[in-house]
């Protein structure tokens, strides 16, 4: 039974020697944890870039259809103004 209980104490030495070295290892879980962070921070990038391409595309949509779009399109991008309006720059220099 001696010889039994030494294997076993060994074999556990050994399963604790391995984990630590999983741990400690750039390849191990480090490398995991690592590559998971990645993960959550691309999939959230993927999500706010999915919500702004479908606002986009309800933009061009709306630019397409409605003439007030277009006009303030216009005057958002271009600096457009109507002829007999005066524009107030309140922008600080």
């Amino acid at each position: 039974m001696d010889r039994r209980r030494q294997v076993v104490w060994g074999a556990v030495a050994i399963a604790f020697m391995l984990a630590l070295g999983s741990l400690s290892a750039e390849g191990g879980f480090r490398r995991y944890a690592r590559l998971k962070r990645d993960l959550r921070s691309l999939e959230d990038r993927n999500a706010r870039l999915s919500a702004d391409n479908a606002r986009l595309k309800r933009e061009v949509l709306r630019v397409r259809t409605e003439p007030a779009a277009i006009e303030r399109a216009a005057r958002e991008s271009l600096g457009l103004v109507r002829s007999g309006e005066i524009v107030f720059n309140l922008e600080p220099q």
